[in-house]
């Protein structure tokens, strides 16, 4: 049994000091020169992408807009979502004729993403890791971010319509929502690699090798991490669901 335990807590240990250790060079390494495949590679997953904005001198955005909200993380085009694409030959235009765009994935149509804080997340990815659960790619968000990516859940037959994801976590629903965000339909996120002010990235800390989950399968633990984090008891009947009619 302390063979067992001690076994299981020196995994834990260099899981730990693994995701710890992971830097933004470590992960997508050669921005410059491995972005187009990286980008392809994304693509050839099933990840739908499209242009987005990106850092501009003075912690600004490519986009001009004065004091715009999410400098370098919003999609360059109103139409991102019919724009959004896997077709290889358009993303390798895309990428060769704006050098420097970041590129978001559109949620909700193949692929989900549950967005928790870097402490939480890193908890419990350790603790999935661990358990033997399997677990998708992974990004990694300087600005404090783990974005899980998984199965898209859609509209189950037996369940009302959902609304779109960017109403599923404001900051008047925390309580409910302990930092967690559930990225489904009508949502987006960056996808790696990608360049933030500041000389912050999004990059990978697990590859897109790694087959999509089913999001149920890592929510339980996510939102406990979660609730831990912010000091709250976790809440499962509430716990970061997309918001429904």
């Amino acid at each position: 049994m302390s063979e067992e335990s001690g076994g299981r807590t020196g995994l834990q240990g260099k899981l730990s000091q693994w995701l710890r250790g992971r830097r933004p060079k470590e992960a997508d390494a050669g921005h410059e020169g491995g972005r187009e495949a990286l980008l392809l590679a994304a693509a050839s997953a099933g990840l739908p992408l499209a242009p987005a904005a990106h850092p501009a001198p003075g912690y600004r955005c490519s986009c001009d807009r004065v004091g715009c909200p999410t400098p370098a993380r919003h999609p360059v085009s109103f139409a991102w979502q019919t724009q959004s694409t896997t077709d290889r030959a358009q993303i390798e235009r895309w990428a060769r004729h704006q050098p420097q765009a970041n590129f978001i994935t559109a949620t909700g149509m193949v692929h989900d993403v549950l967005d928790v804080p870097l402490e939480a997340g890193r908890e419990a990815l350790e603790r999935l890791l661990g358990s033997g659960i399997e677990v998708g790619p992974v990004a990694e968000s300087d600005d404090g971010r783990l974005l899980f990516f998984t199965l898209t859940r859609g509209t189950p037959e037996d369940e009302d319509e959902w609304w779109p994801c960017e109403l599923d976590c404001h900051p008047e629903t925390a309580d409910e929502h302990p930092g967690l965000r559930w990225h489904c339909r009508g949502s987006y996120v960056l996808v790696p690699p990608a360049r933030l002010p500041g000389d912050q990235a999004v990059h990978w800390v697990r590859g897109l090798e790694h087959p999509l989950p089913d999001p149920l399968s890592l929510l339980e633990v996510l939102t406990e991490a979660c609730s831990r984090y912010v000091g709250e008891e976790p809440d499962h009947e509430n716990a970061a669901w997309p918001l429904r009619r």
